[in-house]
């Protein structure tokens, strides 16, 4: 297999420090640790994250996920003099992130302000089999002359999420003058986490310690001969309250410890190559590969699977995917619908036992999200806009201050963007369609489909003759308390539909539920297309004044329209931050007519900023099933650069999860054409000028299956010999080991 690529970064600046934190962060679903350099700068924000780790700091603030003390940072003095990139004359510099294997490696030449040279190498990686393990190597040789170094390095309690204070140091100790290890709770006291380190170093060195102001430090210092070489590794074990084998508690930092010694005397090699057999299997069961006249997108699908790898938590059912995963506290580091209809379906499709964990989280926290929709009035389940661990709603009250009107904008997600409920039934849907999981229907799946769609049969409203949805927010969020969403009522529509056709597949006896749902999908109103095949996004849309987006459009993904127009504004004009009826096409393709799709594209285009870092890449799936293929590529690539872009503040606050599973959804939906939401495998491949192939892996219903599209064949191959159905084009085919079509898959 070829190697996936190595995500370079560009020439050191310390104006890219915490973009390149997030995009070269280490992790493996479990832990997340940002790409920072070891030593210090300034404005480098440090960040360890572990999944399901949520914290309130104060009555005043939300619930978040809550950066734990660094163990990453070091400070290294040569003959003195610390390192900096910003000081003394850096003569090379290599920094990368080996997705193959998960290792962050740095390698550099840097001559102090005295005159000498040093190269040193810097290693980390985050261990996808040992899961709470960290493992980290230095390397430095002094090229001119003997030399000295001193490193300090050990746990910093000093961090917090951007100043608040989420946790108490309780305990800091040293063992057999080697091993460190802190003990810190919630201010609240219902949570601990115990790091524990181990620094390796050659005999010649001394050590010592320290316990001052939250750090707990070891001191190494040792000389340097000319042209030698000189290692230390570094490993850390990272526990929380939250893991399986917590209590009892009186024991665990012991077994912490314990645990430790036994991984680091194995060595950072041999853990390494441990690791990489493990990326391996990954890579061979999940890449995506393609062959095009621009090696970025290769680059961009291998950065999206190396991080849908590190975000989706894949131990534990009681944590899900935010949205910025575990590379930074943007967005409190909660949980939307991105996951549901962004993230999962990549799980779902290579790793269906990790999908089944993210609906899980859902279905336990089902019981809050009823409880949300009886406070609001309404039946049935009203799952929360943004949610942590416990299920309660986490959306904050109020958003920033706007600078233009000196006001806090009230958030009002919370209160009508209710679409979530019916994506959450979307993706209960989509799972079992690919995986035939009865026993998850049975214990799950019914549940959350009857209740997200007794929500919708009390959410709507009667009008004259029919059932119309009142004041809601679709994904366009530019476009507030609007009447008859048409995302919203699709999808509604959707979510009833498919519980009553489960419910009765699963011989539920619910005469009550079925006569309601029976009313609920009659009289429900469902916007039509026009004579130009255009569905109004809600009631109002189409009766505003249209605005000039050119400047707009041309700062994209900034908000930059909030300097000009207030939130008030921009509702009463036609300007979109993502088109709904665009991501409705995406999900919903076999409900609209050809026409519909091209019209309500090209119609909703002109109209929407894409200052939503999902919008281009849904765009880029409609537009290649409307046959505007060029058009498809041109929206995939933006949407490729959101994070990987040369913009230096784009992902300071973590990675956009949803947008860059999105780059897997763009080339398997878009260019590929797949859709499984109806029960069988559809494709409409269309491969883009540029593009001479497309190759990716899926699991279906039990089956490996590899897709292969080129210019004049598609390929379908599997690991066993059973028959199964697919539909190409629209033709359907059975066949058992292999399927060849031969035919031109061509751009439009």
């Amino acid at each position: 297999m070829i190697q996936p690529q190595i995500l370079h970064e560009a020439p050191f600046s310390p104006h890219r420090l915490n973009k390149y934190a997030s995009l070269h962060a280490c992790g493996n679903g479990r832990i997340g640790i940002r790409g920072c350099h070891e030593e210090a700068y300034t404005d480098q924000q440090r960040g360890m994250f572990v999944a399901g780790f949520y914290h309130r700091a104060n009555a005043t603030e939300v619930t978040e996920l809550v950066n734990l003390p660094d163990i990453t940072g070091m400070r290294i003095e040569l003959n003195g003099e610390s390192l900096s990139l910003l000081s003394g004359t850096l003569e090379s510099c290599k920094r990368e992130l080996r997705t193959m294997n998960g290792e962050l490696y740095r390698e550099l030449v840097w001559q102090s302000a005295g005159g000498q040279r040093f190269r040193i190498e810097t290693r980390r990686f985050v261990s996808l089999s040992r899961l709470a393990l960290v493992a980290s190597r230095l390397t430095v040789t002094a090229l001119d002359a003997d030399a000295h170094l001193s490193m300090s390095t050990g746990i910093d309690a000093t961090l917090t999420n951007s100043g608040r204070q989420h946790l108490n140091e309780c305990s800091v100790r040293v063992f057999d003058q080697n091993v460190l290890q802190g003990e810190y709770g919630t201010t609240d006291g219902q949570q601990k986490a115990i790091i524990t380190s181990q620094c390796l170093f050659p005999a010649r060195a001394s050590s010592s310690f320290s316990a001052k102001n939250r750090q707990l430090l070891q001191h190494i210092s040792l000389p340097l001969t000319a042209g030698e070489a000189v290692t230390l590794e570094k490993f850390s074990w990272i526990a929380t309250s939250l893991d399986a084998d917590f209590l009892p508690e009186n024991t665990f930092a012991a077994r912490c410890l314990e645990a430790l010694l036994a991984h680091a005397q194995q060595g950072y090699g041999h853990l390494l190559m441990e690791n990489t057999r493990h990326w391996q299997h990954y890579w061979q069961t999940s890449r995506v590969c393609v062959e095009s006249d621009d090696p970025q997108d290769q680059c961009a699908l291998d950065f999206a699977l190396y991080h849908l790898k590190l975000m989706i938590p894949a131990h534990d059912a009681r944590a899900s995917v935010a949205a910025k995963g575990l590379t930074g506290e943007g967005y409190k580091g909660h949980v939307f619908w991105d996951t549901e209809i962004f993230i999962l379906p990549f799980a779902l499709l290579n790793a269906p036992e990790q999908a089944r964990k993210l609906l899980e989280y859902r279905y336990l926290n089902l019981v809050q999200a009823q409880e949300k929709a009886r406070r609001n009035g309404y039946q049935g389940a009203l799952f929360p806009w943004e949610s942590a661990f416990s299920g309660e709603e986490e959306t904050p009250e109020f958003a920033a201050i706007n600078i233009r009107t000196g006001q806090r904008q009230r958030v009002a997600s919370a209160l009508a963007e209710h679409h979530l409920v019916a994506d959450i039934a979307y993706a209960t849907v989509g799972y079992f369609q690919a995986t035939l999981d009865r026993e998850f229907m049975q214990e799950m799946g019914l549940a959350l489909l009857k209740e997200t769609a007794r929500f919708w049969m009390s959410r709507a409203e009667r009008r004259g003759n029919r059932l119309e949805i009142l004041n809601v927010i679709g994904p366009d969020e530019y476009t507030e308390h609007v009447d008859n969403n048409a995302f919203t009522n699709y999808m509604a529509q959707y979510n009833v539909k498919a519980a009553c056709v489960y419910l009765r597949e699963f011989d539920h006896q619910d005469e009550a539920f079925f006569g309601q749902a029976a009313d609920f999908l009659t009289q429900l109103y469902l916007p039509q297309p026009d004579e130009q095949g255009v569905i109004a996004q809600d009631d109002s849309f189409l009766s505003k004044p249209q605005c000039d987006l050119t400047t707009y459009k041309s700062q994209q993904g900034t908000q930059a329209i909030l300097l000009d127009y207030s939130r008030a504004e921009i509702n009463a004009m036609q300007v979109l931050k993502q088109a709904d009826v665009v991501m409705l096409m995406h999900l919903l393709p076999a409900q609209f007519t050809p026409q519909c799709h091209a019209a309500s594209l090209n119609f909703y285009e002109a109209r929407t900023i894409h200052d939503s870092s999902l919008s281009k890449s849904v765009h880029a799936v409609v537009a290649a099933r409307s046959g505007q293929v060029a058009q498809a590529l041109q929206f995939y690539r933006e949407a490729c650069r959101i994070d990987l872009g040369e913009e230096p503040h784009s992902s300071d606050d973590g990675i956009h999860a949803a947008a860059t599973a999105a780059i897997w959804t763009g080339a398997v939906m878009g260019f590929a054409g797949l859709d499984y939401q109806s029960g069988e495998l559809h494709f409409r491949p269309s491969l883009p000028q540029g593009w001479t192939r497309l190759q990716f892996p899926l699991c279906w219903r039990g089956t490996r299956l590899t897709v292969s599209l080129e210019r004049q064949q598609f390929t379908l191959s599997k690991t066993d010999a059973q028959p199964l159905k697919v539909w190409i084009n629209g033709l359907s085919h059975t066949f058992t080991e292999s399927l060849v079509l031969k035919g031109s898959h061509d751009e439009n």
